[in-house]
């Protein structure tokens, strides 16, 4: 119950921004503070917005914040707060599974259409795939390591990831990775480009691994398969990257993103 006050508490205060409009008018944005409190109130609403919590009141949001950073006494007991929240974390669930139950829908009726395209396999697991360039290059195994340049995208074509725009390939596992990238890259050749029709059961499931990728989602991959990592070469450089960790401190470098992951 703590975790659920602390979350919603959290959140709220991004409705500071969003529905004070008059006193937003005043507010100067010059200092490193301010800017900063700017933008902690502007994640925050954007968070909220994407819950779709759209009938709290902004000005109760304000007056909760002045009476806490006043140390002034609360105007509602501590009861009252938690039987608050838990109506809020109540609708949250119920709006979550509505969402959850039209995705579900929607991505039925997708792989159903598509899968009537002449130029789609389907597969006995679900996943379908569309070949856009051939090549005759060797299949990679589940064992091994490969480098790929993708796109992810919903089936409304709005991206969520992409290697594609960051400019850089990854290397994965191909183990390593949702059902459904294990199944089709063991379906290419090294030097092919794909298009991967994910059912939501071969991704994430009821799980939503980000706010832009909704529950029950069917995922489409444009997926090229650049070539198959030597495990030799590839033990080396990490025992040289070992070594020279140890001989120089440096700041660690960001990871890739990997957006087809394990969960």
């Amino acid at each position: 119950m703590k975790q659920h006050r602390l979350a919603a508490a959290i959140a709220l205060v991004g409705l500071v921004l969003a529905g004070c409009d008059k006193q937003a008018s005043t507010v100067e944005l010059k200092t490193p503070a301010q800017k900063a409190s700017y933008g902690i109130g502007l994640n925050m609403g954007k968070s909220l917005a994407q819950e779709g919590m759209d009938d709290l009141d902004s000005k109760a949001v304000a007056l909760g914040i002045e009476d806490a950073v006043g140390k002034k006494e609360q105007k509602l007991k501590d009861e009252e707060l938690v039987a608050a929240f838990g109506d809020l974390q109540k609708r949250a669930e119920e709006r979550m599974a509505k969402m959850s139950e039209e995705s579900a829908a929607a991505g039925k009726k997708f792989l159903e259409e598509n899968g009537k395209r002449k130029e789609v396999t389907t597969t006995a697991s679900g996943l379908q795939y569309e070949i856009i360039k051939k090549a005759d290059g060797p299949v990679p195994k589940p064992t091994d390591v490969v480098t790929v340049h993708y796109e992810g995208k919903l089936t409304d074509g709005k991206v969520f990831d992409s290697s594609v725009e960051r400019g850089s390939p990854i290397d994965l596992p191909v183990s390593g990775v949702i059902p459904g990238w294990v199944e089709g890259l063991q379906l290419m050749h090294v030097g092919e480009k794909v298009k991967l029709y994910i059912p939501s059961e071969l991704a994430y499931g009821a799980q939503s691994p980000s706010p832009t990728i909704p529950a029950n989602s069917v995922l489409v991959f444009d997926l090229e398969l650049l070539g198959i990592k030597d495990p030799a070469a590839a033990g080396a450089n990490d025992a040289a990257a070992a070594g020279a960790d140890e001989e120089e401190e440096a700041a660690p470098a960001a990871e890739p993103a990997k957006p087809a992951a394990k969960k």
